[in-house]
């Protein structure tokens, strides 16, 4: 496994790989990414995820037990995740910075920290990776 992760995942690629409806070749190429390396999230990412499912639940658009088994899958796979440093001040000027919402700010701290591109398909986290120089995962 590499010593370095290959991107930063946000919950918007993360749930393709847990729920068909969300998947597309985007995703499809990051999940295929990790066969060889690994991904890195913020801690949040899991909770994130988590509410993700329980909505789809909720909504009946994910049969139930589906959840407990995305979530086996998602402790599977090769995610680093990662305390944030910052402070809730230097969150707070990110997200105003960029006009994020305070989660994904958390996914452009955790990019800037560790100096790489954001797996994303969030178009203002896209922008906003792009204009603070980390890039955006290509595939």
């Amino acid at each position: 496994m590499a010593t370095t992760g290959l991107f930063v995942v946000d919950c918007s690629v993360g749930i393709g790989w847990l729920f068909d409806e969300q998947a597309d070749d985007y995703s499809e190429a990051a999940l295929q990414a990790l066969t060889s390396s690994f991904a890195v999230a913020p801690r949040w990412w899991n909770i994130e995820i988590l509410n993700v499912l329980l909505a789809l639940e909720r909504r009946e658009r994910l049969a139930a037990g589906k959840a407990v088994e995305a979530l086996r899958l998602l402790q599977r796979l090769p995610i680093q995740l990662r305390e944030s440093q910052a402070s809730l001040f230097e969150l707070h000027a990110l997200a105003e910075r960029h006009r994020l919402t305070s989660y994904d700010a958390l996914y452009l701290d955790t990019a800037l920290a560790t100096g790489l591109p954001l797996a994303t398909h969030d178009k203002a986290l896209r922008q906003a990776a792009i204009d603070s120089g980390v890039g955006v995962w290509e595939g």
